[in-house]
């Protein structure tokens, strides 16, 4: 198969991705429709899908649908060929009503989506330290979840226990609980519901211990990795390694895709938003984007609204200004996501007054 990439027309790729498959396809700059064909989704199949693409003519650029999921390797061997590679969403419901939906239908809408330019979004690349958090987050996290399952399960067991076994670890903290409970010998009759209740007790404070090894296991990792890829991120105050890693995921390893410090405020959701009618002029806090990445800027502003007095101080003058704590969190949102933006793109973090709060709102 020859390549006619720098001697044939101009062309825009589409692909639609599954988790075997991937459905290509190709328009002309007018956008009409040249092929399409099934490629299998394996390393072999992403280099044929190159050059078939690129045997139509000029390979302009690629728009690929979940670059973040099944799509996510195909971007990274388009990206390393030198291909422009979009992030296309699916199309909505009310265009998949009006054109029906397949594999190629869907194929062709992408490319379509990149050549009008309703499609602009640079993918994140995935082949850094940061990809490197991200996927040791997903384990720290499930671990977390598990972890607060098992005490909520222990503390619910302990609630209808023998009132024997409740009055020896009543008034315990859950340290001091979690030992207490590991140590405990349930006895050899399990039929008897009191040694059931002090085995699965016992089982379960030995999971949180197991789960507790296993959290700082992974701290203990990812730490040093969000101290290299944002060194500038950790200086912040009262920016851990917990809300670090968080906002490096949600920005990626090339923070650069994002136009500006607003592109990258839409993405945490703290873009405000108009909510304005009539005589009533105001904004509201913005309910889309990333809500883990918004769920790391509420806690770093919560935390400073109660140990920085900068912070507090603003928020007593907003109050007097007669906003309420979700308009002012909204502002104090705004402007940290300023901050982790410059530190996020190595920007020269200036000097930051009291006054430079206000712009927040």
């Amino acid at each position: 198969m020859t390549s006619m990439t720098h001697d044939g027309p101009q062309i825009t790729g589409g692909v639609d991705t599954h988790g075997l498959t991937h459905h290509a396809a190709v328009i002309d700059s007018v956008g009409r429709h040249l092929a399409d064909r099934e490629f299998p989704a394996t390393i072999r199949g992403y280099r044929d899908l190159l050059e078939w693409m690129r045997a139509h003519g000029e390979l302009v650029a690629v728009g690929v649908e979940g670059t973040g999921a099944y799509g996510a390797e195909l971007a990274r061997v388009l990206t390393a060929a030198g291909i422009t590679v979009i992030d296309v969403d699916r199309p909505d419901r009310k265009m998949r009503r009006m054109k029906g939906r397949s594999d190629p239908i869907d194929a062709y809408a992408a490319a379509t989506a990149v050549l009008a330019g309703r499609a602009t979004g640079t993918p994140k690349s995935r082949d850094g330290v940061v990809e490197a958090v991200r996927v040791l987050r997903i384990a720290r996290r499930s671990a977390v979840k598990a972890r607060t399952q098992a005490m909520n399960q222990i503390r619910g067991l302990l609630v209808s226990a023998p009132a024997m076994l409740r009055e020896q670890v009543a008034g315990l903290d859950r340290a001091v609980l979690i030992r207490t409970l590991a140590r405990v010998r349930p006895g050899d009759d399990l039929s008897r519901p009191l040694a059931a209740t002090r085995a699965s007790l016992r089982r379960l404070a030995r999971r949180h211990q197991a789960l507790d090894a296993e959290i700082a296991e992974l701290d203990a990792e990812i730490g040093p990795l969000v101290q290299r890829a944002a060194p500038q991120l950790l200086e912040l105050f009262k920016v851990g390694p917990e809300t670090a890693g968080q906002l490096l995921a949600s920005a990626g390893d090339n923070p650069e895709r994002m136009r500006s410090e607003g592109a990258f405020a839409h993405l945490a959701g703290v873009a405000p938003i108009p909510a304005s009618s009539g005589r009533t002029h105001r904004h509201r806090l913005n309910r889309g984007g990333d809500r883990a990445a918004n769920n790391a800027l509420h806690t770093i502003v919560l935390t400073r609204m109660r140990f920085d007095e900068r912070t507090r101080a603003y928020a007593a003058r907003r109050t007097k200004e007669g906003l309420n704590k979700k308009d002012i969190m909204r502002c104090l949102k705004r402007f940290v996501a300023r901050e982790v933006y410059r530190a996020l793109t190595s920007t020269p973090t200036e000097r930051i007054t009291q006054t430079d709060l206000t712009p927040a709102a």
